[in-house]
């Protein structure tokens, strides 16, 4: 089987000779992994079945003295700071008036749709996906974070009127990567908290759900996959993000609430398929080796069953990663696929 014919039919259910797997890393625990196996030997063993194509070359506007940054949307952002903070939000008031949103066209243009495909086109036995497009995160880059929940609470309508404008923005940019002749479209919002939905589950439903649908029915009628990249404890609407036509849930952080992997999968396992669930909060930096090697192992056995799973850390390697886990890390994805670095 190629990778993208395992990713395929783990998403539609069907168990393959191993679990498709990525593994992505930072690059400060990279070098120590370089350091530990006396070369970069072992990177070239890594075969990530999932590919996400490049997005188009946006050009931030950056300010090197006062290390900055401002984003397509208008917002200002420190560089010094992992991950970037925001300082400086686009919209300041509550309203839209005077407010133009960056031209699709400009960005997910020719020369975009070129390199694109030509990733594709080098790419071709892989699991491609296209995307990173989002609605609930960037109403608070475009608001800031506290603004947007005061919105939330105290001018909904705005906080809607807004949500509404963001949809109209992103279906273009959705069409421009449903252009392309990718398996599926990758969404990127961060819905979850460590203990639940961070604006209850009650008000996703009724501010999101019907949004995201739209989205999603759009990428089911082009014929393709919807996979959503989402942090924290979202156990509460997996059954409407089922009902809405998710595929594809990435991140299962093991460590939120109610958010057990094991427990996922009894309960939603034949409706979608995971990707992800190994604890980048627990196992993989505070684990000894063999715990991960043990859970790896239990990961592809039971979520694996049946299908319905793609091998990952939550999150990619940390560089506070103690080498001899991220070692683990590696090793026991290569050898469940069959690969050894030796």
């Amino acid at each position: 089987m190629t990778p993208k014919q395992r990713v395929r039919s783990q998403i539609e259910h069907r168990e393959t000779d191993f679990i498709p797997y990525t593994l992505y890393y930072e690059e400060e625990i990279a070098a120590k992994v370089d350091q530990y196996y006396g070369s970069d030997r072992w990177r070239k063993k890594i075969d990530n079945m999932i590919v996400h194509v490049p997005g188009p070359d946006i050009v931030d506007i950056v300010d090197e003295e006062k290390r900055t940054r401002k984003d397509l949307y208008g917002s200002t952002w420190t560089i010094d700071n992992r991950p970037c903070v925001l300082i400086e939000p686009a919209l300041k008031e509550s309203s839209l008036e005077g407010y133009k949103f960056p031209d699709v066209e400009v960005y997910w243009n020719s020369t975009w749709k070129k390199k694109a495909h030509q990733f594709i086109d080098e790419h071709q036995d892989y699991f491609s996906i296209a995307g990173g497009v989002m609605v609930y995160e960037l109403i608070w880059y475009m608001r800031g974070f506290e603004n947007a929940y005061v919105d939330l609470a105290g001018n909904p309508g705005f906080y809607e009127e807004l949500a509404d404008a963001l949809i109209e923005h992103q279906m273009p940019v959705l069409e421009k990567c449903l252009s392309l002749p990718v398996d599926g479209i990758m969404f990127a919002d961060d819905w979850g908290m460590q203990t639940g939905v961070l604006i209850g589950a009650e008000r996703w439903r009724k501010i999101f759900k019907p949004r995201m649908e739209k989205l999603y029915r759009r990428v089911h009628e082009a014929g393709k996959y919807t996979l959503t990249h989402c942090c924290g404890s979202i156990a509460e609407i997996i059954p409407d993000l089922i009902e809405i036509g998710l595929d594809v849930y990435e991140s299962v952080q093991p460590e939120a609430k109610n958010n057990s992997p094991y427990e996922l999968k009894k309960k939603y396992g034949d409706k979608i398929t995971f990707w992800g669930a190994l604890g980048s909060q627990s196992t993989v930096p505070f684990g000894t080796p063999q715990d991960i090697r043990k859970e790896v192992r239990r990961l592809c056995s039971e979520l694996g069953k049946g299908g319905g799973y793609i091998l990952s850390p939550a999150k990619p390697l940390q560089p506070e990663t103690p080498v001899e886990n991220a070692v683990a890390v590696i090793e026991s994805f290569l050898e469940q696929a069959g690969v050894t670095l030796t």
